[in-house]
C-alpha cells in the first residue's frame, strides 16, 4: 500500500508492483485521478488487485478513517510505502503548515497507526520516499511550537526550506523507526528517487532481498549514501518522534 502513487514516479512503482502480482492499494487523496490510475494500472498489468482508497493525508481524521477502513477489510500489509509529497504553502485541516503536515506528520501518523498490521505480516517494510533536499534541512522545535510549520515566510526560497525541512523529518523518522522496530520482522528505509532511475531506487528498497540489516538507512540510485550528522542525529530524531506523537493526537 502507498500513497501518492496516481502520478509520476509514484503511478511507475505501483505499476511495476502490480505487474509482479502484488495486491496493490493506492491511497490518495484526489479520487478521479485515483481511479483513472487504477484503470491505466489494471490495463497495463493484467493485474485487478489494484484498489483505490480515499486518503488526505492533510488531514488527521482523514488519516485515522483511512486506517480504521483498511485493518477492517486487509488482512496483510508487506510494504507500505509513503510517496506522497508536496511543494505547497498553505495550511492543513489541523492548521499545521501543509508542507510539514503532508509530507511528515500525517506520514507519521498513518505509519504508526498500520506498525501492528505490519508486524502481523511477518517480514515486512516501510518506505520513505525523502529526497536530496534534506540536506538543506534543520529542525526548529520552537518554530512549530509557534507556527505548528518548521519556518515560515511564502517566498520560492522559504518554500523550498521548508519542503527541505520535511524531507529531513523524513529521514530522522525512519532512523529513529528503525531503532524501534529492532528485534521485529519489520524494517524501513528513506530514499532519494532519482531522476536518471525513476521508480529503481523506491523499488530496489521495496523488494531486495538482503537489505534487511540496513535498515533505517538513507538510499540514493539503488545504494546506501552516508548521512551528514544532522540527519542521523539520535537526540533529535527522538524529540521529532515524541513532539509528532504529541502533534498527531497519539499521546
Amino acid at each position: 500500500m502507498f500513497d501518492g502513487a496516481n502520478t509520476g514516479i509514484g503511478k511507475t512503482t505501483a505499476l511495476d508492483l502490480a505487474k509482479r502480482g502484488a495486491r496493490v492499494i493506492l491511497a490518495c487523496r484526489n479520487q478521479q485521478r485515483a481511479e483513472a490510475a487504477v484503470r491505466d494500472i489494471k490495463r497495463e498489468s493484467g493485474n485487478d488487485e489494484v484498489v483505490y482508497m480515499n486518503l488526505d493525508l492533510g488531514s488527521l481524521q482523514s488519516v485515522r478513517s483511512f486506517t480504521e477502513t483498511f485493518l477492517k477489510t486487509e488482512p496483510r500489509l508487506d510494504l507500505l510505502i509513503n510517496n506522497a509529497g508536496i511543494f505547497l504553502q498553505g495550511k492543513t485541516e489541523d492548521g499545521f503548515g501543509m508542507i510539514f503536515g503532508v509530507n511528515h506528520l500525517g506520514h507519521f501518523l498513518l505509519t504508526l497507526l498500520l506498525l501492528e498490521r505490519l508486524k502481523e505480516s511477518g517480514s515486512s517494510r516501510v518506505v520513505n520516499v525523502s529526497s536530496s533536499a534534506h540536506i538543506y534541512g534543520a529542525i526548529d522545535f520552537n518554530c512549530l511550537s509557534t507556527h505548528k510549520e518548521l519556518g515560515v515566510g511564502d517566498t520560492a526560497f522559504q518554500v523550498f526550506q521548508l519542503y527541505s525541512h520535511s524531507k529531513l523529518c523524513n529521514v530522522l523518522f525512519t532512523h529513529e523507526l528503525a531503532k524501534r522496530l529492532q528485534g521485529t520482522s519489520v524494517t524501513c528505509y528513506s530514499l532519494h528517487p532519482d531522476a536518471d532511475s525513476g521508480a529503481q531506487t523506491t523499488l530496489h528498497c521495496a523488494l531486495q532481498e538482503g537489505i534487511e540489516p540496513l535498515s533505517g538507512c538513507y538510499f540514493s540510485d539503488c545504494a546506501v549514501v552516508d548521512l551528514l550528522p544532522k540527519a542521523k542525529d539520535d537526540a533529535v530524531a527522538r524529540k521529532l518522534w515524541e513532539v509528532s506523537e504529541r502533534l498527531s493526537g497519539l499521546c
